[in-house]
């Protein structure tokens, strides 16, 4: 009987059949998510039961998911960020587990620099008022010569400083594992936290999701904030306090805001939906073409080499 493979992202082998023929051929049955959208634990479980790899996206493998699936043997991350596996699990039962470092870096970088245009010009306002036949004009604020702080120079953090360059800004950053070779080639001014939060025209979050991370954003840090601040968080959702941050938006507190990472997506809130001063992304901002094609491939070599 074939070893069985759980295979969760949506964008997985989209236009690459060669991805599942390769799982195939390796002597793996296949099993796809074709409910459509990002599965539960219930739902995880169910389909995790009886599998020896598995493919996942941002769908829950925690410790209570992976208990019910005694045959597993490896988890290829689709993506980098794995704060929804269960590490210590992993590694107490000799579950290996992997990642996709670098194939969505450019894609990420895009998006975020899509999300500071985007609210800082109000994009999305403007396109709706000319729809209804409303050709005023608005007032934005500037991109070209701003100071942009970046949280985490790893590999999307270093592609957005470098994109914002082009368009003239001052880049500093905090990062506790200082890339120094990068950044005095680039030019990226150390500071710490509180220096991005109260200096910045704009805020990027490039940060892992962890215990010491989580909230990192709250009530404290927008207070510091300047009044016409823009953030933009193309990482994980909990990175944010989401109550403190909508309320500063209501409140006008800051500019406004791109998100493409909510804790729960979609956010449970629906005042989210009635602000004009904030972008919001499906957690797509690693959608394109290019960087599900590399998440594809890599996966897969990933999780047949763990599995082997």
């Amino acid at each position: 009987m074939k070893e069985k493979i759980l295979i969760t992202p949506r964008s997985y082998g989209k236009g690459m059949p060669e991805l599942f023929e390769r799982l195939e051929n390796a002597g793996y049955e296949v099993v796809r998510n074709t409910t459509g959208g990002i599965l539960n634990k219930d739902q995880v479980k169910a389909m995790l039961a009886d599998c020896a790899g598995v493919i996942i996206g941002v769908d829950p493998l925690d410790a209570d998911v992976l208990t019910a699936a005694p045959k597993l043997r490896a988890v290829a991350k689709y993506g980098v960020g794995i704060d929804n596996i269960d590490m210590d699990y992993c590694k107490a039962h000799g579950i290996k587990v992997s990642c996709t470092v670098g194939a969505n870096g450019e894609a990420v970088a895009d998006y975020a620099m899509a999300l500071m245009l985007a609210v800082a010009r109000k994009v999305p306002e403007i396109d709706r008022k000319c729809r209804k036949l409303n050709w005023g004009k608005i007032t934005t604020r500037d991109v070209c010569h701003a100071t942009l702080g970046v949280f985490g120079l790893g590999a999307i953090g270093r592609n957005v400083a470098v994109r914002a360059q082009g368009f003239g800004m001052k880049v500093i950053a905090y990062d506790p594992y200082w890339p120094e070779a990068f950044a005095q080639e680039h030019n990226i001014e150390r500071v710490d936290a509180e220096t991005i939060f109260r200096t910045a025209d704009f805020i990027s979050l490039h940060l892992p999701l962890m215990p010491e991370t989580e909230g990192f954003v709250g009530e404290k840090e927008l207070a510091m904030m300047k009044s016409d601040a823009v953030l933009i968080n193309t990482a994980r959702g909990g990175l944010v306090n989401e109550k403190a941050l909508l309320k500063a938006l209501q409140e006008k507190q800051i500019y406004g805001a791109g998100l493409d990472a909510f804790a729960q997506e979609p956010p449970e809130d629906d005042a989210w939906f009635e602000l004009d001063n904030v972008v919001l992304g499906s957690h797509c901002a690693a959608s394109t073409t290019g960087a599900t094609q590399n998440m594809g491939r890599m996966a897969t070599e990933n999780l047949l080499r763990d599995l082997a």
